[in-house]
């Protein structure tokens, strides 16, 4: 019983977005929802995975007919972002470092 968490909280972070932010194949991420990209040109690499939620919600707006479906995927940005903001708060030294050399991390 005691492994159960440790294995929910593992598959919780895989699909974390600091892990998608953490290390960005050639400083450049792709943050999309449902086929309608972001407007976010950039997120700072410190707190990169909250950022990529907030991105997620900041994009094209959806045809009327699927509003119901969007706005019913935001919980699980919501949840999300609780992971992102206790992972992003361990990595930050690395973060904060990559941020100095690389600057922030390109989207779309």
């Amino acid at each position: 019983m005691k492994v159960l968490p440790l294995v929910i909280l593992s598959l919780a972070c895989c699909s974390c977005a600091t892990v998608k932010t953490i290390s960005p194949d050639n400083n450049h991420v792709q943050i999309e929802h449902q086929g309608k990209k972001s407007y976010c040109e950039e997120i700072p690499r410190v707190y990169s995975g909250f950022s990529y939620n907030i991105c997620l919600l900041n994009g094209e707006p959806s045809r009327r007919e699927n509003i119901g479906s969007t706005f019913g995927n935001v919980p699980f940005f919501v949840i999300d972002a609780a992971f992102s903001i206790v992972a992003d708060t361990i990595v930050i030294p690395y973060t904060a470092v990559q941020q100095i050399d690389k600057g922030s991390i390109n989207v779309n």
